[in-house]
């Protein structure tokens, strides 16, 4: 079923030990039961019969099987509850692990279009509604099904009249919850909703705190967090109470079953259809059948709310991750044949074509908002061109495996982003498995061993989160390092230097020129002085081409080039 495959996020085969030996000890569970109904007997014997006597050899018989059977019981339910919470922190610990994974091959455009604090919620809020779900609801609902089925097919062949009678408000209270499950289920999807939202309003806010204290926007200020919370307060209210009255109406009619039930029995006994000691017997059962009844229906209402964070889990599993079987030939050129793209509805690049030949430096300039940076992601496949197609060694870049495409390339942004780790480690993300002497040749070729070293405890120091414990230039070089390890024919740059002092500026134009050297290059270029050996360049504006040439041949035209010269040079004069 449906529900099933969404709680156990494509995973319904996980269920089937759990449930199995939750039943087998919901069985083993009856036999207690039945011995007390036993004992009852044999106490109501004692006096109905007086001439016979209370039969205390059977009661001890009864008593010391009592005991011996909390050892069965514990035995039967143990490997219930083994594979009921093993089994659910399974299926979460792998299936955070497979989103994660999913995650990383799905296309860029996707990834960016969903807000970050929703993706984390789900990573981490929706697996735990799973995990709930998986060990603790049903398991358990299976089982609690199980005392009242028994006892309902046992009671027919007792009296069919008392049983029924027990029974007879069920099926109206399953259809009750089961009409309610609509609306139930759009309930759950707009308390959901709220609830990322104000996830996402306190990631947003923790994330500009720094901002927000410049510009004074704190405390009352901040309004949208505030209204976030307090939308999240009325949809939970709201959710809670639609839901909650309709639970405690199909609770109300399984219970009224008892009342029927005792009605019934009197009615039968005063017209001597039915002994005193079957009526005490099933007053007995039906004290006992209802609680697990109840608690059925109310982890059932709870099931449907945790299936909707699997359904949202599976949802984001069935995006169509980036495709491609092919691998790189041995040539690195890339080249773009009428691309067309655009991020949603905004159209970037229009019918662009342009090459990029291997062993070259070939350099984008052009102005904010041209196009420039879209070249570069389509160059790396972190997308796949609306129209047109972009090449890589003669071969389509769509047909390719992305990760067979990505060995043959490094990149290095203008914002760096290092992980909370080691600064050994943050480099060794260009080679994984590299040695010690590996990474240190690379730091020194990146111009960042020496202040790596001034480090407490050098390329075992651990940076903060992003890179925040390093200066801008120090994370760059870094990220240079991890480059140079990776060791890939093709670079791609996105402008290292167009942010950075004139100190830091010149430490990592000197690890750039070692990472460079005999590869194939692409680097987005802001200041135009930084270009005047590229071999090739491409001036984009408005998402098309403009011009192209050296910079000689562009130089020398009374195009967008000159034009930006111009004004860079003139800049450099400037004071304040």
């Amino acid at each position: 079923m449906k529900i099933f495959r969404n709680i156990t996020v494509g995973q319904p085969g996980k269920l089937i030990k759990p449930i199995g030996f939750t039943l087998l000890s919901n069985i083993v569970n009856v036999i207690p039961f039945m011995l007390s109904i036993e004992t009852v007997r044999i106490i109501f014997d004692s006096f109905a019969y007086p001439e016979k006597g209370l039969d205390t050899v059977r009661l001890w018989i009864i008593i010391g099987t009592l005991f011996a059977y909390m050892i069965i019981m514990f035995f039967a339910e143990k490997p219930a509850y083994r594979h009921s919470y093993r089994d659910a922190y399974d299926i979460s610990a792998s299936g955070r692990a497979n989103l994660a994974e999913h995650l990383r091959k799905l296309p860029l455009g996707y990834i960016t279009s969903r807000d970050p604090g929703d993706l984390a919620n789900m990573m981490m809020g929706d697996f735990t509604l799973v995990e709930t779900g998986v060990s603790h609801i049903v398991p358990q609902l299976f089982g609690a099904l199980v005392m009242p089925v028994l006892a309902f097919v046992s009671l027919l062949f007792i009296n069919w009249q008392m049983s029924l009678a027990m029974f007879i408000a069920l099926p109206a209270a399953i259809v009750i919850l089961w009409l309610n499950t609509k609306v139930n289920k759009r309930m759950a999807d707009r308390q959901m909703k709220s609830k990322l939202d104000a996830g996402n309003r306190l990631q947003e806010y923790l994330l500009g705190i720094r901002v927000m204290k410049a510009y004074n926007m704190i405390g009352e200020k901040f309004e949208r967090l505030e209204a976030s919370f307090r939308k999240q307060m009325k949809e939970s209210i709201r959710f809670e109470a639609l839901s909650g009255p309709v639970l405690l109406l199909t609770i109300t009619l399984i219970r009224a079953g008892l009342t029927l039930m005792i009605l019934t029995g009197s009615y039968l006994l005063i017209g001597g259809e039915l002994d005193l000691l079957t009526f005490v017997m099933f007053l007995v059962i039906g004290s006992r059948v209802y609680d697990p009844l109840s608690s059925a229906l109310m982890k059932f209402a709870e099931l449907r709310y945790d299936e909707r964070a699997g359904e949202r889990i599976l949802n984001l599993m069935n995006e169509p991750e980036m495709g491609g079987t092919n691998f790189p030939k041995g040539g690195t050129d890339i080249v773009f044949q009428n691309v067309s793209f655009g991020y949603g509805e905004k159209d970037v690049l229009h019918n662009v074509s342009l090459a990029m030949k291997q062993g070259t430096m070939t350099a984008l300039v052009g102005p904010s908002g041209s196009g420039k940076s879209t070249v570069l992601k389509l160059c790396a496949r972190f997308y796949d061109p609306g129209s047109g197609k972009v090449t890589f060694g003669g071969v389509d870049e769509a047909s390719m495996d992305p990760e067979r495409l990505m060995q043959k390339i490094s990149m290095v942004f203008q914002d760096v982003y290092l992980f909370q780790d080691t600064i050994g480690n943050n480099i060794r993300f260009g080679k994984e498995n590299a040695s010690q002497e590996e990474v240190i040749a690379a730091a020194r070729k990146a111009c960042c061993y020496d202040f790596i070293m001034k480090l407490p405890k050098g390329f075992d120091t651990m940076v903060g989160e992003g890179g925040c414990t390093l200066s801008g230039g120090e994370k760059q070089r870094i990220s240079i390092a991890r480059a140079m390890l990776k060791n890939a024919p093709v670079i791609l740059l996105d402008e290292a230097t167009a942010s950075l002092d004139p100190e830091n500026e010149v430490e990592v134009q000197k690890a750039i020129g070692e990472l460079i050297a005999g590869r194939t290059v692409i680097v987005i270029a802001h200041r135009l002085k930084t270009i005047k050996n590229a071999d090739h360049i491409i001036v984009m504006d408005a998402g098309r081409v403009s011009e192209e040439g050296t910079f000689e041949t562009l130089i020398e035209k009374s195009g967008l080039f000159k034009k930006l010269w111009t004004i860079q040079s003139q800049s450099v004069g400037w004071e304040i």
